[in-house]
């Protein structure tokens, strides 16, 4: 009897040793506690070129120094107050988020208004307001002018002046505003020029797209919400790039010609304001142009290059000008299998490629002061990583700035003589520092303890398996919390499997997020795969699906399935698969395709026929009906339910302009004239996802179906 031999203060030693880490998951308090994720340091910023660095904390405005520990407090919620009650402004409950200008200076938001604060001699003054009804703002460099949309038309804030850009009274043609349903990079829809004085913008004709109704139940008497939703192999709408000079007060429109139906892309202007460069994508997705436009007339001046590619070109990073050189600009490609950055002129000639590997640049993050270096951050160190070089422009030298293994988030400061980055991997939630040119870590500015430290989580381990061509494909596993290699262990499959995501990464917790060791708390070994089609390893194993959706994913997670049952641990008679989006896609085809291997299945905002998916992302993967019969046919999922067998539970947002609520629908109509049973839960007021503490309610429900059917 050990314990009867141990002093009493050993016995309490030892028991709080075996119950530290008893603590479990909670779907309520992942979606509200922020306890249990890494801590950080909230707005974290350089102080312009100083050696200074601020943060927020709670009401203060906190000020580091590189050189010692020492920590300032420059601004408090109360003295802001007071700056604002002296000014006659309204005070504020909190800090607003602050940007540097410079060393002295800094700018913030509130009520509407853009104001600067000189933090030497507590200056405030009002540079800037909008209608409180405005929605994409985007200031201009010189900080003049302010840009923003009110319904489908674009104004200009200047001062107490408000300029009408646009007066469109059709609700079909959409000025301002993000265009092609946000795909190539397109994340906007204003683009100010260097020194602020011309304005380029998209104009979308949507009139000749459909409307698709959405149902707003929340009303008394529900409610059509029209969208305009453009389906692969129909219609599309038209798109435009205006530009607005500030001086004149004049509009013109860039000559981009016919076809109409064309992809308009990372639109970029000269450092001199005279002309402005698009990519221009056509319809097929497979030919691209870089043009160059006269800013002043509009006038097509000249094509610089082309690409080509029998599956697609996607271009998603508008070029780059040198600082030090406006006839020169970095452009990043795929051409060469990988994203890789590219030294050209501006008559279109190539000087060099500057990066090479079978490896991604993820990022161009910034230069150096000189503009003879650059910095950017790549997968070069492993497939799973992220982390930053330098490159010297000139030489092709390349130097790896951040060593720490892991998934890194970076900051250059603006002489880009040092850079702040937040990393995490696979043993570290989080820790933040700075580095200087040579790779030299200058100073640990926050590490964060384990937030999961009390918590009862099962193992995590990355690592590969062979795909049938000999392809490593990288996998994650989270055995059940207090494991027994005695027992035998049902399976919770998360796949996703689609272009533009990675699953498995060397960041905390392997990127399987609270959820996923909730299920591992379940009693399950919960196993992802990132299939060919994932990112980040390049156009081939990304784009091999082309044309297929669904095939060689579904080989590749088979051979997961593979593994999994040769595991000693797993019961291959209780496997369930789970996933949303293209994930859910992906798990209703794997159940349907593999009656016998999958007992349980849940699928969210899934698709179930990419006909009635939008055209962009459909035609770029699939072509269109017309042209792809087969490859569509094969992908429809309601083509499969006649192998339906076992547990199957579809999930959609009755909100979901994404992955319209008719893809689920029509699965079920199927379904029924099949005599097939299919389990279905609607979240009627949410979109293409479950966000905010209703996911929670996700959770549970998800959780239950498993512990109940597998």
């Amino acid at each position: 009897m050990l314990f009867k031999k141990l002093p009493l203060i050993s016995l309490l030693l030892l028991s709080s040793l075996l119950f530290a880490q008893d603590k479990m998951l909670v779907p309520e308090e992942i979606m509200s506690n922020r306890s249990l994720y890494p801590g950080g340091l909230s707005n974290l910023q350089w102080k312009g070129n100083s050696e200074f660095y601020t943060w927020q904390e709670g009401n203060n405005l906190l000020q580091g120094n590189l050189k010692n520990e020492t920590t300032d407090t420059l601004l408090k919620t109360s003295e802001l107050n007071e700056i604002l009650e002296k000014a006659g402004l309204k005070t504020v409950k909190r800090l607003p988020f602050f940007t540097w200008k410079d060393e002295t200076s800094l700018s913030f938001t509130h009520n509407n208004q853009w104001l600067e604060y000189q933090t030497t001699g507590r200056l405030l003054k009002v540079v800037n307001a909008v209608d409180s009804l405005a929605e994409n703002t985007d200031q201009a460099p010189d900080t003049r002018y302010i840009a923003y949309t009110i319904g489908n038309n674009l104004y200009i804030a200047t001062g107490t002046t408000q300029v009408a850009v646009t007066a469109d009274t059709d609700k079909g043609i959409v000025n301002g505003q993000s265009v092609h349903r946000n795909e190539f990079g397109i994340s906007k829809g204003t683009f100010w020029s260097p020194g602020g004085r011309l304005l380029a913008f998209y104009r979308m004709d949507e009139t000749m797209v459909t409307e698709y109704p959405l149902v707003d139940i929340t009303a008394r008497v529900a409610e059509a919400d029209n969208i305009r939703y453009p389906m692969a192999g129909m219609k599309s709408h038209h798109v435009t790039l205006g530009i607005f000079n500030t001086g004149t007060g004049k509009t013109i429109f860039v000559k981009t010609g016919t076809p109409e139906e064309q992809y308009l892309t990372n639109i970029a202007w000269s450092p001199d304001e005279k002309t402005i460069y698009i990519a221009v994508l056509n319809r097929d997705q497979n030919h691209m142009w870089l043009n160059q436009y006269d800013a002043g007339t509009g006038d097509f001046i000249r094509t610089l290059f082309e690409e080509k590619n029998d599956r697609y070109v996607e271009p998603l990073n508008p070029m780059t000008f040198l600082p030090d050189n406006p006839g020169q600009f970095i452009w990043q490609s795929q051409r060469d299998g990988y994203n890789h950055l590219y030294l050209y002129n501006t008559d279109g000639k190539l000087v060099r490629q500057l990066t090479k590997g079978p490896w991604v640049v993820t990022g161009l993050e910034g230069f150096d002061a000189s503009g003879k270096g650059l910095f950017y951050t790549s997968t070069a160190a492993s497939p799973l990583e992220n982390r930053l070089y330098y490159l010297e422009i000139s030489s092709g030298k390349t130097a790896l700035l951040t060593g720490q293994k892991g998934t890194h988030n970076v900051n250059i400061r603006p002489d880009g003589r040092f850079f702040i980055s937040r990393y995490s991997n696979l043993d570290t939630p989080a820790r933040i520092f700075a580095g200087d040119l040579k790779g030299k870590e200058v100073k640990t500015l926050f590490t964060s303890s384990d937030p999961l430290k009390d918590y009862l989580l099962g193992e995590t381990s990355l690592f590969t398996l062979k795909a049938d061509d000999g392809t490593d494909l990288w996998c994650r596993m989270i055995k059940p919390a207090a494991f027994d290699p005695a027992k035998k262990y049902p399976v919770f499959i998360y796949v996703y499997g689609g272009p533009h995501a990675q699953l498995v990464t060397e960041s905390w917790l392997g990127g399987a997020g609270h959820f996923l060791n909730y299920m591992a708390q379940q009693g399950y070994v919960v196993f992802t795969l990132d299939n060919r089609g994932s990112a980040n390893r390049g156009f081939e194993f990304e784009s091999a699906i082309h044309r297929r959706l669904g095939v060689l994913e579904m080989a590749d997670q088979m051979k997961g399935v593979e593994y999994l049952k040769s595991l000693s641990f797993v019961d291959s008679t209780r496997i369930g698969v789970d996933g949303w989006s293209y994930g859910g896609f992906m798990a209703i085809t794997l159940k349907l395709k593999n009656p016998q291997v999958f007992r349980v299945a849940t699928a969210g905002g899934p698709v179930t026929d990419w006909k009635y998916y939008e055209v962009m992302y459909g035609e770029r993967y699939m072509d269109t009906p017309e042209q792809n019969p087969d490859g569509y046919n094969e992908a429809c999922l309601m083509n499969h339910i006649g192998k339906l067998d076992g547990k199957l539970m579809i999930i959609h947002g009755a909100l979901d302009n994404t992955v319209v609520w008719q893809q689920s629908l029509q699965f079920l109509k199927t379904a029924v004239e099949k005599q097939k049973q299919v389990d279905y839960f609607v979240y009627p007021t949410h979109e293409h996802n479950v966000r905010g503490i209703d996911r929670a309610h996700l959770f549970r429900k998800l959780a239950n179906y498993y512990n109940e059917n597998l």
